[in-house]
């Protein structure tokens, strides 16, 4: 008993100077969210997306994005790698096309070649990707400035083939975005790349997780998700606001993932998961996150709510449309694109593709 009084205090120490000292991988800084809007008015409960029709994808998991192809198919690719299509009016039979070797995120179509944008492969592309063989996988650009992209994200593509798209940040990769999101250091960028000059540009710095990209009406403006800041950026591209940025929405209820724009007259917005009550606490102290970080694991990650989170915004950042689901039917929700009449759905994390009608 006497040993166990000096052995206790000890190891209370030890324990006290590793919860403050011991080394971990983050500079957090501060930052203070707004209060958030939480699931309520122009963001009101509704379970929508639990009508939505779902397309099995035979085994494969994580469709992040998805594309309509010039050959009438829906494009995506899978948290394997693979890059696969399917018909919709043939009950979702799959096939596999090619496999980048990384993480495809975002993808698109320039006339007959597509883009994806790979966490760890950076900008590649797929000519004749709507050929029936031969799909080999080639490099547009992984770095800009001498230094390697290790987070490339999403794009859009212009109308003279220009591609823009995100590094989401310059500190952590895909494997360990979470310790993005914990230290909250702004770090992500908005790139272009000309495919006639091969030449990288970077755009717009210290943007907090650069997610989700679209080009907007006449593209005037390219607006780009600040997943941590729970907002949308705008850069401007043309006239006296040129080379400029603004917010064009912000104080969003979730956290902003991919984002496209129909061409006529909505943007479409999945927000991957709800703001959470504990990480807004947090946020505004940076010491406190570094004795986090060296909690176990299991003590440091909660498992969010399964529901689906989509919203329309018109032109002005005003929503017009709110989709969810709260069924947990179908959930983390990363893309919505809008084709033949259809919002094609992608998720993180589920075995399928969903679909519903525009609404």
């Amino acid at each position: 008993m006497r040993k166990l009084r000096y052995i206790i205090p000890g190891l209370v120490v030890l324990l006290a100077l590793y919860l403050l000292l011991w080394p971990v991988p983050i500079e957090p800084v501060a930052w203070t969210p707004p209060e958030n809007p939480g699931l309520t008015g122009p963001y009101g409960v509704n379970n929508i997306l639990a009508q939505a029709e779902l397309y099995p994808l035979a085994g494969g998991h994580g469709p992040e994005d998805t594309a309509l192809g010039p050959d009438g198919l829906i494009y995506s690719g899978l948290a394997d790698g693979s890059i696969v299509r399917f018909s919709p009016q043939n009950g979702g039979a799959i096939e596999a096309i090619a496999n980048t070797g990384g993480r495809p995120l975002g993808l698109q179509f320039h006339n007959n070649r597509l883009y994806i944008a790979d966490a760890f492969s950076g900008l590649i592309y797929i000519d004749n990707a709507t050929a029936a063989a031969g799909h080999q996988v080639q490099l547009a650009t992984d770095e800009v400035n001498g230094e390697k992209m290790i987070f490339v994200d999403d794009l859009d593509i212009a109308s003279d083939g220009t591609v823009w798209f995100t590094d989401a940040s310059t500190r952590f990769d895909q494997h360990n975005y979470v310790l993005d999101i914990t230290e909250s250091r702004p770090t992500g960028r908005l790139l272009s790349w000309n495919p006639d000059t091969g030449e990288t540009s970077v755009h717009v710095e210290e943007l907090g997780f650069a997610n989700g990209v679209a080009l907007g009406p006449g593209e005037a403006y390219v607006l780009v998700n600040e997943t941590m800041r729970y907002r949308i950026t705008r850069y401007w591209l043309s006239g006296e606001k040129a080379g400029q940025t603004d917010i064009f929405i912000e104080n969003l209820p979730g956290f902003p993932d991919n984002l496209s724009y129909n061409g006529e007259d909505l943007f479409w917005l999945a927000l991957i998961y709800p703001r959470d009550r504990k990480i807004d606490s947090i946020m505004p102290r940076p010491f406190l996150r570094k004795i986090i970080m060296r909690l176990p694991a299991t003590l440091r990650v909660s498992e969010p709510d399964p529901i689906a989170l989509v919203i329309g915004l018109d032109h002005d950042g005003n929503v017009v449309h709110n989709l969810q689901d709260h069924t947990g039917r179908y959930h983390t929700v990363t893309s919505a694109n809008e084709a033949d009449g259809c919002l094609w759905l992608g998720s993180l994390t589920q075995p399928y593709v969903a679909r519903i009608p525009v609404p």
